[in-house]
């Protein structure tokens, strides 16, 4: 019997990264898993591993957060699949632009503002109704230290997750007496998209490493989805509108974070 056996999840993002490392060790305690991916690939085959590694309930979804009706599809799957919807997971992210905050057009800062916000807006709106009538329910939404620190080159990222982690603590202060517990993690993960924009920024992945005080960036399923699971399970019946810092640290001095942005 594992942790959140019974439990039923909706992760956003799942396919890849951060997203699959959480689905991946919610399926390992017990949990089925709706994963809601808009890359049909890396998402059928996240669900197929949870299937044959764990022995998990799990579904594909194929969902573009950024379109409502399709977040919206994705809750309601997880509710007639699987009859109940317990825990549910704001991860997806559908990329950004690196570059001065000047040059940022009204196009990007929209689809920041949706994709990072309105989407984790739609979805923990829809998965109320069934939270609150089980009076159980956890809300995972991951943030950044991007924003919390400002980082320079990322405003849509940042003003978004910013956003987000406002929306965690109202969600929070609003839903509590209906047993749903909303709390935000901001981890520092070697992810896909980590590794890709580092691979042409070495001297800020070094200096990123330099200054956390564990010396590397975490793993997205060995140092961060645990942390989720915890947030996932009844021992946080008592935790929520708050932010955990999976970062090895790197928060508590700030995070050196200066690419070189073009004038």
């Amino acid at each position: 019997m594992g942790i959140l056996t019974s439990r039923v999840a909706l992760i956003t993002g799942a396919g890849a990264g951060i997203g699959r490392g959480i689905a991946r060790r919610y399926a390992a305690e017990g949990a089925a898993v709706v994963v809601a991916e808009r890359d049909a690939e890396t998402g059928k085959r996240c669900a197929a591993d949870l299937m044959r590694e764990f022995g998990a309930r799990a579904e594909f979804i194929a969902t573009d957060v950024g379109v409502k009706d399709q977040v919206h599809a994705a809750v309601e799957l997880a509710a007639t699949r699987f009859g109940r919807l317990d825990v549910l997971v704001n991860n997806a992210w559908g990329g950004g632009q690196i570059g001065r905050l000047e040059t940022k057009p009204d196009a990007l800062m929209e689809h920041g503002f949706r994709v990072g916000l309105m989407s984790a807006f739609w979805a923990m709106q829809a998965a109320f109704p069934h939270m609150k009538q089980q009076n159980w329910g956890r809300i995972v939404n991951l943030c950044s230290l991007n924003g919390v620190n400002a980082h320079m080159g990322t405003a849509e990222y940042n003003f978004a997750k910013e956003g987000l982690r406002a929306l965690t603590r109202t969600a929070a202060r609003e839903w509590a007496r209906h047993g749903i517990c909303a709390n935000v993690i901001c981890p520092a993960a070697a992810t896909t998209a980590y590794e890709t924009f580092f691979k042409a920024n070495p001297a800020t992945a070094q200096a990123m490493a330099a200054a956390n005080p564990m010396g590397r960036m975490g793993d997205p399923e060995r140092d961060i989805a645990g942390v989720a699971l915890f947030l996932a399970s009844e021992d946080c019946r008592y935790l929520t509108g708050n932010t955990l810092f999976v970062d090895g640290g790197s928060h508590i001095n700030g995070v050196a974070w200066a690419p070189e942005l073009p004038e």
